[in-house]
């Protein structure tokens, strides 16, 4: 049978507390997003590995405070007053910074971006892969500031997360599976979001080369049973 036409249409990725699900691995850190008031200096780095919810967290706390969102590599171009001004704003991939092209002026502009913020009386929200101090800024005064800011971390997910993280990567691409599917799955996947990701995507495109729809047996020539 010849393979069907894989089309390469978005994923569309909900990002809002309602889908959201909060399990052992990332309550703490959840909670800490919540407890805003309670920020210590009005700053908070939201650590874990890629794939772990971070950004989707980021999101959730950004709407729930009316917050702008800008990705580090971004810094340089941005309104710097105008983004203290909203009081309440998200820095995503700051452990990037000193990987960037230009950056010696991106680290100047998150260190006036930091100052300005918490001048208003705002709040600053970090994401990174790990934690600031092994973040290697060249900028000593950014350096101590980000050294100085309280950490909440995501740890690796559990049983449940997974099952709410296949979920959900099924239902950004629009596939309908059966729950017993999910179950199954969880018991062959790497330990990570990035995981999740990873199956879901070869799972549709292996269904959409073969014009049949997910299936255990289709996930098995991908996914073998180990034990």
């Amino acid at each position: 049978m010849a393979e069907q036409l894989i089309l390469d249409l978005p994923v569309r990725q909900a990002l809002g507390r309602d889908a959201f699900f909060v399990s052992p691995s990332n309550a703490v850190a959840m909670a800490t997003l919540d407890a805003v008031n309670n920020w210590p200096s009005g700053k908070l780095v939201l650590i874990g590995p890629e794939g772990a919810g971070k950004t989707h967290m980021a999101h959730v706390w950004a709407s729930d405070h009316d917050a702008v969102i800008v990705p580090a590599e971004t810094l340089t171009e941005a309104d710097i007053p105008a983004l203290a001004a909203r009081r309440f704003v998200v820095i995503e991939d700051a452990d990037r910074l000193p990987t960037l092209p230009d950056a010696r002026r991106s680290e100047e502009a998150l260190f006036h971006l930091h100052n300005l913020t918490l001048a208003e009386g705002g709040r600053l929200l970090l994401t990174a892969q790990s934690a600031p101090n092994h973040w290697t800024l060249s900028l000593p005064d950014l350096a101590s500031r980000m050294q100085g800011t309280t950490v909440a971390r995501i740890e690796a997910p559990d049983d449940k997360l997974l099952t709410a993280m296949l979920v959900k990567q099924f239902d950004d691409r629009q596939i309908a599976v059966p729950g017993t599917l999910i179950l199954w799955l969880v018991k062959r996947m790497e330990r990570s979001a990035e995981a999740a990701r990873r199956m879901v995507e070869t799972l549709d495109e292996a269904a959409l080369r073969s014009g049949k729809p997910i299936s255990r047996n289709l996930a098995a020539q991908f996914f073998p049973k180990d034990d």
